[in-house]
């Protein structure tokens, strides 16, 4: 790996023009209109845009060897908005206003002199129909987190790349196992039929880390699928494709950092571009920094600014060439592959003014969109900061403006409460509890719950594949307010040991390579125990869809007495009652403690398909859920 070691702003400048003249003997060589003049040109981005967007003032980044020496104009009669030139003479940034522009191609033409040298064309293209009016992914669905490497293969072909340096190899956990775009396309049939509606991949862009890069979080160049998932076109057609479904697609979106190997990484447009000290410092991950009223400047610089790993620069949301760039790029993958919500990585590790910007920017492109963000922390109140119009954060006149966060608090008490006896804060107090702090959320209907994802302990490892605890916990992250996620395999019984590494909580999916022994997507090769958690899964999932009243009605809880938790949702004449029992004994309810909210003589309890009668008492079998469809 090139090492990035950028000392100083004089040795950074220095760097610079020793590059220039490395350059100075190409550049005598280039000749007017010559092919050799238009290769100086290397990239473009964004690489086109479309009309009529909200963001219509369009900032074009040009770069090339010496690109600066040229001055650059538009032939057409669009205003030119601004020309930023930076310390590296291989860039330059061009603005244009294009409200009230048609979809047209545009012509920018690059001179010396007032003599024209080349021209490069620019698509305005048309906006699809309603693209700014798209629905994001709400409480109705359940998303459903992949990791694309891990999951299925179906394209051989693209294992390994020329170009790109980490190269096929299964035998090692982190290294790079096959999967792809056209894997997951293949497989749309058994997400759907488990009663999935929208699909979390982790990060798709390339990564041309030498090692490790299956992960996809160092990203190289942020305007590419990597080729060893498919090309761009591929990421299109699988939102196509989930759109045909009713489903939808969910981009993982990293804006605090890219990878050491990114092409501008290595040729940094100015010093400032990434966060220095300079070079490499490490991030102290203490987030509380952010809205903490008695931090020290160094302790906050250091979350902030430092970088989450040595191999991930951290990016500088403060200067506004990057944050633009950042705006610019979410937006046009958001149109670009018809896109229905975005997570972003690391969220509360950015500028918090910038990453607030970068959000409100988006949202005002799509009112209807979906961000949510990760904000990995311990207490309701500093992850209630980070929602839309927080209280909390008002107190420091802050707004991130983001619609959703990770309710990071569940997950925590997911981890061991049902394994606890019930007490004062243990067992499955600890979900009611949970709820409590919900006063804390502008809208907890909008938070994330999970059991597990890619970065965490796999909950069936926790609890030793007891399919009873993951009816207790899947039903709860299925019925209480909130966005249910699922971590793929878990519907399986899948396990991983996260103290062996994280390629332990990363394993392959069963059957998603040809020469797997099993094929875990077909009913007919599963094992009894993965049908049984495949069965359950799939039987929840689907009747959730249609639950209205879990989609969106009102949450009433009641204190847990003997370990088992009661709660309703509500939504009109639509109601539900959960009973959760975390005993290894059956328990008896006397129902009429929940009168209040328990309106009716019967329902049916929608796990076993039997009517339930609910007068006296209901007796709960131990370590046992109940989702009862009240008549």
């Amino acid at each position: 790996m090139q090492p990035l070691v950028l000392t100083t702003k004089a040795a950074f400048t220095a760097r610079i023009m020793r590059s220039t003249l490395r350059h100075v003997i190409l550049l005598a060589l280039s000749c007017l209109y010559s092919y050799s003049s238009y290769a100086q040109l290397e990239k473009v981005e964004p690489p086109f845009w479309w009309a009529e967007m909200e963001k219509s003032e369009i900032q074009v980044l040009f770069y090339g060897t010496n690109i600066a020496d040229f001055s650059i104009s538009v032939r057409e009669e669009i205003p030119v908005t601004g020309v930023i030139k930076t310390e590296n003479p291989n860039y330059i940034f061009v603005s244009i206003e294009t409200q009230d522009v048609a979809a047209r191609t545009i012509h920018f033409d690059f001179k010396k002199k007032g003599k024209l040298q080349f021209t490069r064309e620019y698509e305005l293209k048309e906006r699809a129909e309603n693209s700014a009016a798209r629905e994001g992914y709400t409480s109705s669905d359940v998303m459903y987190l992949l990791m694309p490497d891990r999951f299925a293969n179906g394209d051989p072909d693209n294992d390994s790349v020329e170009g790109l340096d980490d190269k096929l190899d299964r035998s090692k956990s982190g290294g790079r196992h096959g999967g792809d775009i056209k894997g997951i396309t293949e497989h749309l049939d058994y997400l759907e039929e488990l009663g999935v509606t929208a699909i979390w991949s982790t990060p798709l862009l390339e990564d041309n880390d030498p090692a490790y890069s299956y992960h996809t979080y160092a990203q190289s160049d942020v305007y590419t699928i990597d080729p060893r998932y498919g090309s761009n076109a591929d990421y299109k057609n699988l939102a196509s494709a989930l759109h045909k479904r009713d489903m939808k697609l969910i981009m993982d979106y990293v804006t605090n950092h890219w990878g050491a190997q990114h092409w501008m990484i290595k040729d940094l447009p100015s010093y400032d571009w990434i966060n220095q000290f300079p070079g490499y410092a490490q991030s102290n991950y203490r987030m509380e920094t952010q809205f903490d009223p008695h931090k020290s400047d160094s302790d906050f610089k250091y979350c902030v600014d430092g970088w989450f790993v040595k191999t991930m620069p951290d990016l500088n949301q403060k200067n506004p060439l990057v944050l633009n760039y950042l705006i610019q790029n979410a937006i046009w993958w958001i149109e670009y592959a018809d896109l229905d919500g975005l997570r972003v990585d690391t969220y509360s590790y950015n500028d918090k003014e910038g990453i607030a910007t970068w959000t409100k920017a988006i949202m005002d492109e799509f009112p209807n969109f979906n961000i949510v963000g990760e904000v990995w922390l311990h207490n309701q109140a500093q992850i209630a900061y980070w929602q839309k119009d927080s209280k909390i954060g008002a107190i420091q006149n802050y707004n991130t403006y983001l619609p959703s966060v990770m309710d990071f608090t569940l997950h925590n008490a997911v981890e061991h409460m049902f394994a606890e006896e019930g007490g004062w804060g243990s067992g499955i107090m600890k979900a009611y509890d949970n709820f409590v702090n919900d006063f804390l959320y502008p809208n907890p209907d909008n938070l994330l719950v999970f059991l597990e994802n890619h970065d965490t302990r796999r909950f069936n490892d926790i609890y030793d594949q007891d399919i009873n605890t993951y009816k207790l916990g899947l039903s709860l992250i299925a019925t209480t307010r909130g966005i249910p996620q699922l971590y793929y395999g878990s519907e399986l019984g899948m396990r991983g040991d996260k103290s062996k590494g994280d390629g332990d909580i990363r394993r392959d999916f069963p059957g998603g390579w040809e020469a797997d022994e099993q094929n875990a997507f077909s009913a007919s090769e599963r094992t009894k125990q993965q049908q049984a958690f495949f069965d359950f899964t799939k039987k929840i999932l689907n009747w959730r869809k249609m639950s209205k009243a879990v989609h969106s009605g009102e949450l009433t809880q009641y204190i847990p007495e003997q370990n088992v938790y009661v709660y309703f949702r509500s939504l009109g004449a639509d109601q539900v009652m959960v009973v959760l029992n975390n005993n290894e004994t059956d328990q008896t309810l006397d129902l009429a403690r929940f009168a209040a909210d328990l309106k009716t003589p019967s329902g049916t309890d929608i796990i076993t398909s039997q009517t339930i009668a609910l007068t006296d008492t209901l007796t709960v079998a131990a370590k046992t859920p109940m989702i009862i469809q009240l008549n």
